[in-house]
């Protein structure tokens, strides 16, 4: 296809794809999905080798959190039965992530619903980091902790930190669909904050909420111009209790074909799959490995993931590689500019998402299904799987827990 052709070049040349290509790779038939695949291929292989960086997920503090967006099981008035606890100690944080770097992750992402920190959530997190980076050489931390203050980018960054996730989640024009005790612009700002303190700023999205294929440009566009390290993409789980319980809009050709979508606009850039991969991809997630370089390693903060030796079966199968902790995620053109370096080994992108946070997602969220805005095209999605709510498991083991983690 002149079109796959053309986009290979331009991501060798890391040159801009223009809106209309972007669009066409979402287009694309089921019968052309290999060449798309294969050809996002040469792009992510260009630039990551066959390395997949692994990360690890600690949910800080889970529940109970008055922001209302849509799509997240954490949220205010969510009746998702998950696991609702306070602030982990240090000691009890560092110990999760243990279990993550044991299993091979690189990067330990640690996340707190919430609006955003206050001044002594930040110090307690600055402990906690102090603590991991003590006692797991050569770790690098991300933190995921919402809407950031003036001056709390750069005291993370002080303690330690090496990384910032903070999503847009979905386009601008359609951001109040999904919450509105936040703007979209309150992200944009904390994405910018984090890269104005020296962190490598980690942002991504939510696919599945029932957006066109127009905000899911919009949005990867805007990643794009923000300059990123990392992108995270999730796919929506949509969890009972939430608003987007019933938003099955996915199917795993259509992941597929967002990942390369996001791999040709960002063709040098960290690309994440993050929540959700095994509920909407399934026994396609290893196809998946070709368009995206970096994955969470187990379970995600509220919901259960694929068990940690499948990952790394599931890799190995692929023909891929654990990235080691020596070596540098991003190229070395990025690496040498990152602030702080996503992927320059003392940093690189978180990307859990759950609430108004981080950037591993599991749940995500439109809001208004009625009518045109975020709502409309997807689900009339080609393909779109029937719902697999068999899949979708609340995370009942690892951190506040007594049961051992999966990593």
């Amino acid at each position: 296809m002149d079109l796959l052709n053309t986009l290979v070049d331009k991501g060798l040349r890391r040159e801009l794809p223009t809106r209309e290509e972007a669009l066409a790779v979402l287009a694309t038939s089921d019968d052309d999905l290999l060449d798309v695949v294969a050809a996002a291929g040469k792009v992510r292989r260009q630039w990551f080798g066959r390395r997949v960086k692994l990360n690890y997920l600690v949910n800080l503090k889970s529940g109970l959190c008055p922001e209302d967006c849509s799509y997240c099981s954490q949220r205010l008035g969510s009746t998702a039965g998950i696991l609702k606890y306070t602030w982990l100690k240090p000691d009890e944080a560092s110990q999760a992530a243990a279990a993550g770097l044991a299993g091979g992750a690189k990067r330990v992402c640690l996340v707190a619903s919430g609006r955003g920190p206050t001044d002594r959530d930040v110090d307690r997190v600055s402990e906690t980091i102090k603590t991991i980076k003590d006692q797991n050489e050569g770790v690098e931390v991300c933190a995921c902790l919402g809407l950031l203050s003036d001056g709390q980018a750069e005291r993370l960054r002080e303690a330690g930190a090496d990384a910032y996730n903070h999503n847009l989640n979905t386009s601008e024009g359609t951001y109040a669909d999904i919450t509105t005790t936040h703007t979209y612009a309150d992200r944009v700002d904390t994405v910018q904050k984090a890269h104005a303190a020296g962190l490598s700023a980690c942002s991504g999205l939510i696919a599945g909420m029932g957006e066109s294929d127009e905000d899911l440009v919009d949005v990867v566009y805007s990643l794009r111009e923000l300059d990123p390290d990392s992108v995270p993409v999730n796919f929506l789980i949509p969890f009972e209790g939430t608003p987007l319980a019933k938003e099955w809009n996915l199917s795993p050709q259509r992941c597929l074909r967002i990942l390369a979508m996001v791999r040709f606009v960002c063709p040098d850039v960290e690309v994440r799959i993050a929540g959700g991969r095994e509920v909407h991809l399934r026994t396609m997630q290893p196809l998946a490995l070709h368009l995206a370089n970096s994955i969470f390693l187990g379970d995600y903060l509220t919901s259960e993931g694929q068990a940690g030796k499948a990952d790394l079966e599931m890799i190995a199968d692929a023909g891929f590689e654990v990235e080691g902790a020596d070596q540098v995620t991003l190229p070395e053109h990025r690496a040498a500019t990152a602030g702080g370096g996503c992927g320059s080994h003392a940093s690189a992108g978180c990307g859990s998402q759950e609430s108004a946070a981080c950037g591993s997602h599991e749940g995500a969220g439109c809001g208004s299904h009625e009518g045109g805005g975020v709502c409309g095209t997807a689900a009339a999605a080609p393909g779109a799987a029937e719902p697999r709510t068999d899949l979708v498991a609340v995370r009942r083991r690892g951190a506040g827990t007594d049961l051992a983690p999966n990593a």
